[in-house]
């Protein structure tokens, strides 16, 4: 895969950009040295720490199963939330205060259904001025949005958003697909500054310069953990979705992730990686656990209720995943379909044949 780096335009367009827009005082408190977080073994066991994605729980089905959740069982555990708690500011709030109360420690990066400004109830001027709130009732509930060391466990949170150009696999010739503006509704549902926009980069420099402020506290977790688990919503790297001749959708990894993504995930567990690297991510509410260039990916998502009861993606029983035990990660998330199926599959972009499942779909059209 080529990394590519970011321009000093680009960073100080972004970074520009997000000292007018958001006062640093009100988003990321810009400090020195990570937090370090009371022990979560309590002394009594090793430190466990939980995975999740798209909890989604403005649907009642999800937010039912976040109150299933043992407020006993974790109270020693740390969890992250790899974004995609709720559309609402209300559901947002219950959620994570549900999490809070079950888990000793919560760690949380937006995603995109979290800054939707579509419901009357939700009064924004912006989505910008949304993640604002959104980060200061973290705060006041306790939930980390910045990097945090947990028994000598680096934990480091990466805001990002997607862009288009992040595919450069060959599209599907010969079908008719939806617009991304009519399939994807963030592109109605967000609202940005004008100088802000889904239809191009700005979104995504705007997200990955939020991460500047905290080069500091990753150096010294670099400096001083053995094991650092970073974490974002969106994808860092095509390979961590199917190809687009397998999705009903094929203009999907057009609105997943981002190669600055990447970019600021090797320069956090370096280029070649190592048994101490792991990255989780969501978005796409497709189960992964895969290694690629010696950094283990995984998602680990609640996913839409109709998509738990077709048994496609998402999962319940088995949620939240333990990514970390006892000093060591967790064996490998299985069943896992499409990263099993490429464990045992090379990826073939080239082929441009659409999977029967997906070509009955479209003869229908």
């Amino acid at each position: 895969m080529v990394f590519v780096s970011l321009s000093p335009w680009r960073l100080s367009f972004s970074q520009r950009h997000f000292n007018k827009q958001v006062p640093a005082r009100n988003f990321l408190r810009q400090l020195k040295r990570p937090q370090i977080l009371p022990s979560a073994s309590g002394g009594d066991s090793g430190l466990r720490v939980f995975v999740i994605s798209d909890l989604h729980t403005d649907y009642s089905e999800n937010m039912r199963w976040v109150k299933s959740l043992s407020p006993k069982r974790h109270k020693k555990d740390v969890l992250i939330v790899a974004g995609d708690v709720a559309e609402t500011f209300n559901n947002f709030i219950l959620t994570v205060s549900l999490l809070k109360d079950r888990f000793q420690h919560v760690l949380f990066v937006p995603g995109n259904h979290d800054l939707w400004c579509r419901y009357e109830g939700d009064d924004f001027l912006d989505s910008l001025e949304k993640l604002n709130k959104l980060l200061d009732a973290c705060r006041g509930l306790g939930v980390e949005t910045n990097p945090v060391v947990i028994d000598g466990v680096g934990i480091i949170p990466l805001f990002s958003w997607y862009h288009e150009s992040f595919d450069r696999e060959k599209d599907i010739p010969g079908i008719r697909v939806t617009s991304l503006e009519t399939a994807c509704k963030d592109f109605q549902a967000c609202k940005w500054p004008e100088d802000l926009s889904n239809r191009d980069t700005s979104l995504t420099l705007y997200f990955d310069a939020l991460n500047e402020t905290k080069l500091d506290v990753i150096k010294e977790i670099q400096r001083t953990c053995s094991r650092i688990i970073s974490f974002s919503h969106f994808v860092p790297r095509q390979e961590l979705c199917p190809e687009k001749r397998m999705l009903f959708y094929q203009k999907l990894p057009k609105i997943i992730g981002s190669d600055s993504l990447e970019v600021r995930i090797r320069s956090i567990h370096g280029v070649e990686g190592g048994a101490s690297a792991c990255h989780v991510f969501g978005h796409t509410h497709f189960c992964w656990d895969a290694v690629l260039d010696g950094i283990r990916y995984v998602q680990a998502p609640l996913a839409y209720p109709r998509e738990r009861n077709r048994r496609m993606n998402g999962g319940e029983s088995w949620l939240p995943f333990c990514i970390y035990s006892d000093g060591k990660y967790a064996d490998k998330l299985s069943p896992c379909y499409w990263s099993d199926y490429y464990a045992a599959n090379a990826r073939a972009p080239h082929n441009t044949r659409l999977a029967p499942w997906v070509a009955r779909f479209y003869k229908q059209m």
